[in-house]
């Protein structure tokens, strides 16, 4: 059984966002030592987002769920798969990857706004992230999300974590708006974080984060992503992250994720 309400589940759906507290506190230790094996051996795609000259680190990395035994043993074995179908009101849930992010103490690189599902190869709206901090996690260093965006009905232009923007030519995306210098005019959320609260979120749902200016505090978050029952396959014209190489040879546009990249999880067989 989960730790969700009727009313997490509304406030998920209404807003795009929700804070849950506590859900994955035994958790915390594996998912610790499975971001340290990471951040030693890192993966294929990982990236040291730092800007040259600048104090800190921060770094990234994704997709390695399936060769970290503490990562896959969340994802199979923890009560997320079942707390995700729940919020996206599914019968099914499949894995779409985890993601995780490292700001160490001073590290000054801003994460931009942005929303995530135009850089992934995923139609659907039954779909959630849970960003999970290994850390306390003050305010002023967590996360932001603006509430509501999910349901804007608009696809943001993807930007590199650089600043720079991906080669898309979809013309119904949209530049994202000047967030930072207009946040009176957003519903900006964020929350002082324990290590085994959870911040739930759609793909569409806008968000950003500070830079870590703790003197000691790390911040280590890692990010559950899922799939629901109405998600299909999507190409877009540009680059997507993760790449997933070899996909467009096996699947088409509109087909179910049904495929060993993305097993399912719920119900457990």
């Amino acid at each position: 059984m989960t730790k969700l309400s009727e009313t997490d589940i509304h406030e998920f759906q209404q807003n795009g966002v929700i804070v849950l507290r506590g859900v994955f506190t035994e958790w915390i230790e594996s998912l610790r030592k499975g971001v340290e094996h990471n951040m030693a051996d890192p993966g294929e795609f990982s990236k040291n987002y730092t800007t040259e000259g600048d104090g800190g680190n921060f770094f990234g990395d994704y997709c390695n769920w399936a060769r970290i035994p503490e990562y896959r043993s969340f994802f199979f074995d923890s009560p997320a798969g079942e707390m995700a179908a729940e919020l996206m009101q599914s019968q099914t849930v499949r894995i779409f990857h985890e993601h995780v992010l490292v700001k160490e103490p001073g590290t000054s690189n801003p994460t931009p706004w942005h929303h995530d599902q135009p850089y992934y190869c995923v139609d659907g709206k039954q779909v959630v992230s849970f960003w999970i901090p290994l850390d306390t996690v003050p305010q002023a260093t967590c996360p932001e999300f603006i509430s509501g965006s999910h349901a804007w009905g608009k696809w943001f232009l993807p930007r590199k974590f650089s600043g720079v923007d991906y080669n898309y030519t979809e013309e119904w995306l949209e530049p994202i708006p000047d967030i930072e210098n207009q946040r009176e005019q957003y519903d900006i959320r964020s929350w002082d974080l324990e290590p085994g609260d959870a911040i739930a979120f759609h793909y569409l749902t806008v968000h950003g984060a500070p830079p870590n200016k703790s003197k000691k505090l790390r911040r280590r978050g890692f990010a559950a992503r899922w799939l629901g029952d109405d998600t299909t396959y999507a190409q877009r014209s540009g680059d997507i992250s993760p790449p997933f190489p070899g996909l467009e040879k096996r699947l088409k546009v509109g087909d179910p994720l049904d495929t060993d990249e993305f097993p399912q999880v719920w119900p457990r067989n």
